[in-house]
């Protein structure tokens, strides 16, 4: 089969956030067909819009078809509040996508998220790691990735966690945005993990449907590991900033909502041991995301 031909057809949910976004752009690059819905265009809690979205993109076309969840309620601390609207998206509709996903022959790719753990970890969590979210959200996304396991074993459940890109709102941008606002910034560092581009993480996914792996949980996140301080220390420097104006402080200094996990590093070990392409080191992709979308993280 010639390098140009396509060999899987992809529908992309949540196609207008950060990685939703990374994937249409991705596929297109490769011509892979794909659909995109955003949230207006398929509310993935509503189970029979579900049903009609699935059946539709099943009867579309005669490559193998892989439906990517990237949509999410990600309002995290708003989630401590909004719990019915959290699961329903989180918990809910990932189990719909593979309830019928499973129905209509298609595979599915459900991303998930490092608050499935409890964040109270000293080396990077297995796939395999005992669970046990501390937040609304985290135990909302945790239901979804036993809803999608339960309903459609062959699925794959991806965990990432830190994620930024060129599209919406991210950590990345409001660094860069108040490193042109404020003479000094106090970001925490007593949190620990892997800043992941949005664009590697895309690039992941899609090596992901195009591949034979069975079935089950990986994690996908830049390589290596850091703090939010560190992380914000980078994206000054990125942005012509003094990193010295960024000044570590603690969790305890910003009190929020929602928990969030002290340690949410992930261990690749399961995606490798697939024979997926590893993501490229933290450090090394924010450099790439500058050179690719600077203008979109640089504050105006």
């Amino acid at each position: 089969m010639s390098a140009g031909t396509p060999l899987v057809r992809l529908l992309i949910t949540g196609a207008r956030g950060q990685l939703g976004s990374d994937l249409l752009a991705l596929a297109e690059l490769r011509g892979i067909p794909a659909t995109g819905l955003g949230s207006a265009d398929l509310d993935i809690s509503d189970a029979a819009a579900v049903e009609v979205a699935l059946q539709q993109f099943a009867a579309a076309g005669d490559l193998p078809a892989v439906v990517i969840n990237a949509a999410a309620y990600t309002a995290v601390d708003a989630a401590e509040t909004d719990q019915d609207r959290a699961f329903a998206v989180n918990g809910d509709g990932p189990g719909y996508l593979a309830l019928h996903a499973a129905a209509f022959g298609l595979g599915l790719i459900h991303v998930s998220t490092d608050y499935v753990f409890p964040g109270d970890g000293t080396a990077p969590y297995e796939v395999d790691a005992p669970t046990g979210p501390k937040s609304v959200y985290g135990a909302s996304k945790l239901a979804g990735e036993q809803a999608v396991l339960a309903a459609h074993p062959a699925a794959h459940v991806v965990r990432t966690a830190w994620v930024y890109g060129a599209t919406g709102g991210n950590f990345v941008k409001t660094m860069a945005a108040l490193s042109a606002s404020r003479p000094t910034v106090s970001v925490v560092d007593d949190q620990q993990g892997s800043p992941t581009w949005s664009a590697d993480l895309a690039a992941g996914l899609v090596e992901l449907a195009l591949g034979d792996v069975p079935g089950g949980v990986l994690h996908a996140t830049g390589g290596g590991e850091t703090t939010w301080f560190h992380f914000a220390r980078a994206v000054f420097e990125h942005v012509g900033a003094d990193p010295e104006r960024v000044h570590p402080t603690t969790t305890d200094a910003f009190p929020r909502p929602a928990p969030r996990p002290a340690y949410s590093v992930l261990s690749p070990s399961a995606w490798n041991q697939a024979g997926l392409t590893p993501l490229r080191p933290w450090a090394e992709a924010l450099d790439a995301a500058f050179a690719a979308h600077g203008e979109a993280f640089r504050p105006a």
